[in-house]
């Protein structure tokens, strides 16, 4: 049996210690925010925060989770400056890559509260967005970064 904390709160699976934490979240939690990309880590479709780390879930084992706290989009405030953000910016086109794109950027957030284009660029790499709006992307976490200092961006 393992014990996961999720989004806060603590549930038990007899789930394989080797099935992969994208697919408890979607299948057995029911929280389809983390989308399937590629299945290799390499897209970022699947990012969520572990103990505050952005990571990919579609190969992590849910062995490797235990005793840590996974967060995912839905764990994330509607009120939180990056979503606040995404909206006001309207940045999604087609939206399929934003859930990962959102926990990045929080992430950065966290450990950067005013990131430069660099350090943007340098957190964003790899979470890919078919639809190109990664110009938008920037300027959202530029403005969540001010939203979060209660600057008018």
């Amino acid at each position: 049996m393992l014990t996961l904390n999720v989004n806060g709160q603590s549930f038990q699976t007899d789930a394989s210690p080797e099935m992969p934490l994208l697919w408890f979240l979607r299948e057995n939690l029911q929280l389809t925010g983390t989308k399937f990309g590629c299945g290799m880590e390499l897209c970022g479709a699947c990012t969520v925060h572990l103990d505050g780390e952005a990571v990919r879930s579609c190969l992590l084992p849910l062995k490797d989770v235990q005793g840590q706290k996974v967060v995912t989009i839905e764990g994330i405030s509607e009120r939180h400056p990056v979503k606040r953000a995404w909206i006001e910016d309207d940045v999604p086109q087609c939206g399929y890559c934003h859930s990962g794109q959102i926990m990045a950027a929080v992430a950065l957030l966290e450990k950067t509260p005013e990131p430069n284009d660099a350090d943007i660029d340098d957190a964003m790499s790899g979470i890919i967005c078919r639809c190109g709006t990664y110009q938008r992307i920037r300027r959202a976490i530029h403005k969540a970064a001010s939203l979060k200092k209660g600057v008018a961006a």
